[in-house]
Order: structure tokens, then sequence, then C-alpha cells
């Protein structure tokens, strides 16, 4: 994706605000608005913010994971299964 193609100034925004929805919506890019010369925000569709979210939490389990890992904390498959077919069966 480039985003040199998804770049407007806020007067393009404010003056084409509908344009703007509907193709972040059926194009799913974010696009990138400027102020004064200079990006300020970025937009983007809500599907794609909350794919983008899930992503994020997914990857913040993997390195909790990672960490916990590095530092021994961990249990043996057997066991924990073991554990939760226990803690289930009450």
């Amino acid at each position: 994706m480039k985003y040199s193609s998804q770049i407007r100034p806020i007067s393009y925004l404010k003056a084409h605000a509908a344009d703007v929805v509907r193709n972040l919506t059926e194009q799913r890019e974010p696009m990138v608005i400027t102020q004064n010369g200079e990006a300020k925000v970025v937009i983007q569709d809500v599907k794609s913010y909350e794919e983008t979210q899930e992503s994020l939490a997914l990857l913040k389990i993997l390195a909790i994971g990672d960490e916990q890992i590095k530092r021994g904390k961990v249990v043996p498959a057997k066991e924990a299964l073991a554990l939760l077919r226990k803690k289930h069966s009450l």
C-alpha cells in the first residue's frame, strides 16, 4: 500500500467528507490528513481499525507468552491439560 496516493489536506476532507467515508469503506486503505503541509492524522474505516486492534491484542498475548517462557514460567502440556480437566469437572 502506498500512502502517497492517500494523502489529502484537511480542506479536502471538509469539502468531500461523504466521498472520503465511502472510499475508506470500499477501498479499506487509510488516508493521511495534512494540516499546514504536515501529516496530522490517519483515518480509516471501522472494520480495518477493529482488525488492527485484534492483531495488536494477539501480538501482545504472544509477547507476554514469550516473556513467560523466557522466565521459565511454563507448565508441561500434560500437567496443564490435567489442571484444566480438573477445573472443568467440578
